[in-house]
């Protein structure tokens, strides 16, 4: 099973967000799996250690058959909280907590193995052969199906090659957020094969958006045909790295609506017009 091009991000669909009912969140899972998205992505602490159960449940009664979906989880993080009572936010990628963790998810999303895993965010602390051996393990097993990060740099990806195969890098990429732009990361990853997973795709466009940035959109909409939101993510799909936007809505009809950003070929020369809106100058 491949990942849709657009992934359903669920973090604010539990108890972090919307707080969906057991059958609002299996009508979203059933309106999202019938729009064209096959892939939805969790983390272990999405709402404190919750939201995976959540849509476990949801999950069963769709009637959707796991094979025709990609469950992405992430691991890493030790997050505060009421059925983690810890004192301080902290990582652990020990050998015992990642194969816990996975263990965890699988029990809660129901199901026999994750389609990817990924380690949410680096550590100081984080040992690469440790990591690698323990992912290794988990592949053989058939627990999961393929590896990747999050929040990872080229440095920081690099420290596993030989080791272990990274197919996935989750970044913070959207018009308004473009530090792994131009700071090396897409360009590793497309030299090395690794696909780009952008979260929170629409940056800060809807809350504090430039005006400069505003207006190049709504001269671009009419031109498209399409509303803003859709407009941000074809900006993204652009790339030539390949950029797989996670949306994070709860809403079943911007999930709807965003297929269609699969379907806008932004001209070049307005690529840049929405770049050069961004960075708020002329491309060196």
């Amino acid at each position: 099973m491949n990942l849709s091009r657009i992934i359903s991000g669920t973090m604010n669909w539990g108890t972090w967000g919307a707080n969906y009912s057991k059958q609002e969140m299996c009508q979203l899972i059933s309106e999202s799996f019938d729009s064209g998205i096959n892939s939805f992505d969790h983390a272990d602490i999405y709402g404190g250690y919750t939201t995976e159960e959540s849509f476990g449940d949801a999950f069963v009664d769709t009637g959707i058959k796991r094979e025709d979906v990609f469950f992405i989880s992430k691991c890493g993080i030790m997050y505060p909280s009421e059925k983690l009572p810890i004192k301080t936010k902290h990582y652990d990628y020990s050998e015992d907590h990642i194969i816990k963790s996975v263990n965890n998810s699988l029990k809660y999303l129901q199901t026999d193995y994750l389609d990817c895993l990924l380690l949410h965010r680096p550590s100081p602390l984080m040992d690469i052969n440790i990591i690698a051996n323990t992912i290794e393990g988990l592949i053989k097993s058939g627990k999961i199906k393929s590896f990747g990060v999050s929040n990872f740099t080229a440095d920081q990806m690099d420290m596993f090659k030989g080791k272990v195969e990274i197919l996935y890098n989750q970044i913070n990429l959207s018009l308004t957020h473009l530090d792994h732009m131009f700071d090396g990361t897409l360009e590793y990853m497309q030299a090395n094969n690794i696909l780009p997973m952008a979260y929170s795709p629409l940056g800060s466009y809807f809350k504090e958006g430039s005006d400069k940035i505003k207006k190049v959109v709504e001269s671009l909409k009419d031109k498209y045909s399409c509303t803003d939101y859709q407009l941000l993510i074809s900006w993204l799909l652009k790339h030539p790295s390949k950029v797989y936007p996670v949306i994070g809505t709860t809403k079943s009809d911007r999930i709807k609506k965003s297929i269609k950003s699969l379907k806008i070929e932004i001209e070049l020369i307005d690529w840049f017009e929405l770049l050069e809106a961004s960075v708020g100058k002329r491309v060196p």
